[in-house]
């Protein structure tokens, strides 16, 4: 079966589109490509996430982005040079503006909620394939967080009898699925550590009145000090110490987060670079507390999303984790910037064959669930 993954993350820089062969044997990624988010559209998402806003504009964008999606597909298909036609099934994340997995009191109910902007109806219809979209909702409807989901995928690529690997991404929020060597998918362990480019990103823009969207090889970085009363004063919040399964976002470490860094009067570069330390101290502290790690667990750390491609962040975590190896999941074959869009595509074919695809040890659900809504 052909299934393309759709996948356009916290970090709101563009859409990725993996196609992928998968069988019973496993999967084959036979095209992946990247179409980056136009600035008007991404000043428009970033409106509409966790912000004041008003519902027409969710409204609008909700079935502006399935468009931008499907132009997306068929961009990857052509440069792959493959049918459109011959793609069975899309698995589309959407685009998160909300994810609360800690209920709240509601009009006399406790709620916790989540919402996905890309309408599945248009994205079929426009393509003319299935569409599996909106897969948060379900987990969260069977009392988990509703993330990660990713972890599914990582346990079928990554589990080693041998030793115990850690699979880290670090898109805009950094996420990590521990697997003990050996280990069942009840031995799961996996959750949202806290930051990843998210709050780089939004200090690198500030930065440069808007023309940059990240700390560019890590350049800022590398040219600053961590101040570490700024970053002992940041890892004292309770997230990092409370025990998964637990989610973050840009509730967290959106535009307030950043205005009180920047408001410490600290050099650019210093708080840069402190941010920087931040995402590789708070994935450590993760990895540390909720393994065996310390004990020789963990042998590898296996690291994807665009946090490879920053020379400082790479160098912090592998000092903050110097007892592991810490690789780039190209080693292992995989497109460190596909992964998402291949798992999706991988948790799409699922929900077709009505196989459970969460990981309940991951999410905290009760049980195993078919995730998304399928638009045919």
């Amino acid at each position: 079966m052909r299934v393309a993954g759709i996948m356009s993350g916290t970090s709101l820089d563009g859409v990725d589109v993996a196609l992928v062969d998968i069988d019973d044997d496993g999967f084959d990624t036979v095209g992946f490509h990247t179409v980056a988010y136009p600035e008007p559209l991404r000043a428009a998402l970033l409106a509409v996430s966790n912000c004041e806003t008003h519902t027409r504009e969710i409204s609008r964008l909700n079935f502006l982005l399935p468009e931008i999606y499907a132009e997306a597909f068929f961009d990857a298909c052509k440069v792959a040079g493959i049918d459109p036609k011959s793609v069975d099934l899309i698995g589309c994340h959407g685009q998160t503006i909300f994810h609360e997995s800690e209920p709240v009191e509601v009009l006399g109910r406790k709620v916790a909620s989540t919402l996905q902007i890309g309408d599945g109806c248009v994205l079929a219809e426009r393509t003319g394939v299935p569409v599996v979209s909106d897969f948060r909702p379900r987990d969260m409807a069977a009392g988990g967080k509703g993330a990660p989901l990713v972890p599914f995928v990582d346990y079928l690529l990554f589990r080693s009898d041998e030793f115990g690997r850690v699979a880290l991404n670090i898109g805009g929020i950094s996420n990590v699925t521990i697997l003990p060597a050996g280990c069942t998918t009840d031995g799961v362990v996996a959750f949202d550590t806290g930051p990843g480019n998210m709050v780089m990103d939004q200090l690198a823009a500030k930065y440069s009145g808007g023309k940059k969207r990240c700390d560019e090889g890590g350049e800022l970085a590398l040219a600053g000090e961590v101040d570490g009363e700024l970053l002992a004063e940041l890892l004292e919040d309770e997230y990092y110490t409370r025990k998964p399964p637990k989610t973050a976002g840009r509730e967290q470490y959106g535009a307030q987060f950043v205005d009180r860094l920047i408001a410490k009067g600290l050099s650019e570069t210093d708080t840069m670079a402190t941010a920087t330390m931040l995402t590789a101290a708070t994935v450590a502290d993760g990895v540390y507390q909720f393994s065996d790690a310390e004990e020789g667990g963990i042998g590898e750390v296996i690291v994807s999303g665009g946090g490879v491609h920053n020379p400082a962040l790479m160098r912090m975590l592998r000092a903050e984790l110097a007892d592991m190896e810490v690789v780039d999941a190209s080693e292992l074959g995989l497109d460190p910037d596909a992964k998402e869009a291949i798992a999706f595509a991988i948790l799409a074919h699922e929900t077709w064959h009505t196989r459970p695809n969460n990981l309940a040890s991951a999410t905290g659900a009760r049980r195993g669930a078919v995730l998304g809504k399928l638009s045919r």
